[in-house]
């Protein structure tokens, strides 16, 4: 739970108190989304025997370009969500939920891109005497994310104003404890905004483009947290990943990047036993190196002090299979100058998830 605090806490925190923005100007937003579980294992049918919905509650701060990150994103929103959604499921319960989200405008500002991370709270986790069924919350907290896109229409009745389109909702504790195949909710939203001014400012727009120009740094990364396996009951571990990649900016908002991994995953260990006993037509003998290397590709989104982190890798030392030799990562880096930084990033392998990643690092 310690470490699903932080992931809150970074993603809130971080970006909020980034902003330097002198003007006031917020709002809030009520939608109401009704909608369904999306299928994407086999194992949850049981689970899916209503049409969840639930309410969405937010304040949004808005930017006029007083920062140059501003007027290059067109304008974005930020701010914090709460939403509360019933699973219509006994076993499922209802969850509760907070985020640190951006809002990004297109098409005249007429269509809102929300992307919301933040911490979820089920009333109704996996208990293997009382609610068995709920393979999905393997915990009682839990990290979430949740995507928005709006047709908006601001201001059309005094402060008042319109928006409604599509949103989705994930919930996943990515193996923090099993088990975990985690619930996907695809939802229909309707709802009002309502300015908290009467007027807004005019937006700021310099017309700069200078050409960006860095050269190719070299960045080394310490994660670290703790994750099991999906073996119900089986124990929690912590794991270490050493990393180095260099990057190459391409403009002010993108980079590329290049890397390797070096994985020390605990869990494994234990997992590896446990299959050379219980599964001896799986040919695991049983000393396997739990150890892996990665080799990734990555892309590096800049958005003032925050970035969007998303990398391909695939491991070229494999000693033991575990979900394949594809893996993705992706996640949130907050800068503290221009060397040191922080991250909370998701590693995955396709739709699985195998641990939450905190980690400190410096680009040089």
């Amino acid at each position: 739970m310690k470490n699903q605090l932080g992931v809150l806490v970074f993603f809130i925190g971080g970006f909020l108190f980034s902003q330097e923005e002198p003007t006031n100007t917020s709002y809030f937003d009520l939608n109401y989304f009704k909608g369904n579980i999306a299928l994407h294992n086999d194992d949850i049918l049981h689970l899916i025997s209503g049409r969840p919905e639930g309410l969405i509650v937010s304040w949004n701060k808005k930017t006029f370009g007083h920062q140059e990150w501003e007027q290059r994103f067109n304008y974005p929103d930020y701010g914090v969500s709460f939403t509360y959604q019933n699973l219509k499921n006994e076993a499922l319960g209802e969850n509760y939920a907070i985020y640190g989200h951006y809002n990004f405008y297109f098409f005249n500002r007429n269509v809102m891109l929300r992307i919301g991370q933040g911490l979820a709270l089920t009333t109704n986790p996996y208990d293997k005497e009382n609610n068995f069924k709920n393979i999905a919350f393997g915990s009682r907290v839990m990290s979430s994310t949740y995507l928005m896109l709006n047709y908006k229409k601001e201001r059309l009745f005094d402060r008042f104003g319109f928006q409604t389109g599509l949103a989705l909702i994930h919930y996943s504790n990515a193996n923090v404890k099993a088990p975990n195949t985690s619930i996907n909710s695809v939802t229909l939203n309707f709802g009002l905004t309502y300015s908290l001014e009467e007027e807004d400012p005019e937006f700021i727009s310099n017309n700069t483009k200078e050409k960006f120009i860095q050269p190719i740094k070299y960045n080394l990364v310490f994660r670290s947290g703790i994750n099991q396996s999906d073996v119900i009951g089986s124990s929690q571990y912590p794991f270490y990943i050493f990393s180095a990649y260099a990057d190459k900016r391409l403009s002010k908002s993108s980079a590329v990047q290049f890397g390797a991994d070096m994985f020390f995953s605990n869990f494994l260990k234990e997992l590896i036993n446990y299959q050379s006993v219980a599964f001896p037509e799986n040919e695991v003998n049983g000393d396997e190196d739990f150890k892996r290397v990665g080799l990734f590709v990555g892309h590096e989104l800049f958005v003032n002090k925050m970035s969007l982190e998303t990398q391909l890798g695939y491991y070229v030392y494999y000693p033991f299979d575990f979900e394949g030799r594809t893996y993705f990562r992706v996640g949130l880096k907050r800068y503290f100058g221009d060397k040191l930084f922080g991250a909370v990033t998701l590693k995955s392998h396709g739709a699985k998830a195998e641990a939450v990643e905190f980690g400190i690092g410096v680009r040089l």
